[in-house]
């Protein structure tokens, strides 16, 4: 019998119902990972008891779903002395389902078997306690072994009663590296339309665990299997556009692909990588020399908006998106060198340069063999200025400036927008040439201007 090691907290809870005469099990994900040799995020526990019975039984409870039999059991840490949160869920069946998103309603059960039933994959489908080992109804712990993706049962019924379980198959596959089996394939064929009745803040989370996967090319099957033409036909068209020059040898959706994968996988940078050719099929015209993909940097900004903004990202990951798309094509064909890099930088920000040498880097990678040598060298150097900027704590912005508008108003200049040309111009003049940010320097070069202007 395979022995699964949970949380003693979830052991107590499991032994507290058991001694009450309930059945008790940790069911679903945390199951299916302690097979595979993972470490769960999550002990949920499902139970015969009902919520009433479960809050009866312990001291701390919280009611999370309790309209879904959900009952959050609070327990103490004997190592640490904090209190840790299960979910007690009591087996249920769900009623008739309502837009192809939740149950109009649930009635409990008493049995186990019932439960399983209502789940999306059978790698989710089992449960586990000490004394009777794995209970697996539908061969969850054969389609693991097999690395396949199955629905429970009929696989249009369970996307028909929830259709995000389409973008959680693929999902699934991708973090598992995973195949989906052919039935389930051919029903997400067939329903993805129905993930138009999803909200978007889910659709976010299921595409965001996806992209941030050990294996984001996955979205690949999504395109292939109608899912992005519903929730982001933004891919659908890179996927349909030829890149036919020196620089490339994928359309733009691998070439996307690629950049996506050589990325850290965070959601702002494989978001960002998603996102950073998405204007190239609005841009696109061609000559005797091959295709070109004019302005397609600033273009592709409004179109990252429109699509964050669409799936409810918040106003931070939006703004940093935005710009590591504006700024991901800089450097591409000249020689650098220190002071209009200064520039750029100041333009771009300090605090975006690393995340855009990751996509930078991983855009050349992408790229076809055409001169990456020198492109990945030019980058190099880049970076070797960036360092030397932040070693000598070199001013790229206002607030580095060694003078403040409070400064100039003590020359006597009224408060104003001449103000902030000044200060712009002081800028410009340290961006130039570092040395010139000092204090007296710079307070000189304002009444020179000053008397100047006189």
């Amino acid at each position: 019998m395979l022995y699964i090691r949970m949380p003693d907290n979830a052991g107590r809870i499991i032994k507290i119902l058991n001694e009450n005469g309930y059945e008790a099990y940790i069911v679903g994900g945390c199951v299916r990972d302690a097979v595979l040799g993972r470490e769960p995020d999550d002990w949920d526990i499902t139970t015969s008891a009902k919520p009433e019975e479960v809050k009866s039984l312990f001291r701390r409870t919280i009611d999370t779903g309790i309209q879904h039999g959900t009952v959050t059991v609070m327990m103490k840490n004997v190592d640490t002395g904090n209190l840790e949160g299960y979910e007690v869920t009591t087996y249920r069946v769900d009623g008739k389902y309502e837009g192809h998103r939740r149950p109009k309603e649930v009635t409990f059960t008493a049995s186990l078997l019932e439960d399983m039933k209502r789940r999306d994959f059978t790698i989710n489908a089992m449960a586990y306690n000490e004394k009777e080992g794995i209970v697996d109804h539908f061969d969850g712990i054969g389609d693991l072994k097999r690395g396949v993706i199955r629905c429970v049962g009929k696989p249009e019924e369970r996307f028909d009663e929830d259709a995000l379980r389409i973008l959680r198959a693929i999902r699934f596959a991708a973090q598992l590296d995973f195949s989906i089996d052919r039935e389930t394939k051919d029903a997400i064929q067939n329903q993805s339309q129905f993930l138009k009745d999803i909200s978007a803040e889910r659709i976010h989370v299921e595409l965001t665990k996806l992209l941030v996967s050990s294996h984001p090319e996955r979205l690949r099957d999504a395109y292939e299997l109608g899912v992005t033409a519903v929730v982001l036909p933004e891919f659908d068209r890179m996927m349909e556009t030829e890149q036919n020059n020196r620089h490339h040898m994928y359309n733009v959706g691998e070439h996307t692909l690629h950049v996506i994968m050589e990325v850290p996988g965070t959601e702002t940078l494989r978001w960002a990588a998603l996102l950073h050719d998405v204007a190239k099929p609005a841009t696109k015209s061609s000559d005797q020399k091959g295709d070109h993909f004019y302005g397609h940097n600033e273009a592709g900004v409004k179109i990252a908006e429109e699509v964050l903004t669409r799936l409810k990202f918040d106003n931070h990951t939006i703004a940093r998106v935005k710009r590591l798309v504006l700024w991901h094509d800089y450097g591409m064909g000249q020689k650098p060198s220190m002071r209009p890099f200064r520039k750029s930088l100041s333009k771009m920000g300090a605090d975006l340069f690393e995340d855009y040498v990751h996509i930078k880097r991983a855009d050349i990678l992408a790229q076809s063999e055409y001169k990456r040598e020198e492109k990945l060298d030019n980058l190099e150097k880049l970076e070797e200025y960036y360092r030397q900027i932040i070693e000598k704590e070199q001013c790229l912005s206002l607030k580095d400036l060694k003078v403040t508008g409070k400064d100039l108003m003590e020359l006597g200049m009224k408060p104003g927008k001449e103000i902030g040309a000044i200060l712009d111009m002081l800028l410009a003049c340290v961006l130039e040439k570092p040395e010139l940010n000092d204090r007296e320097i710079l307070l000189s070069m304002v009444k020179e201007k000053l008397q100047f202007n006189e």
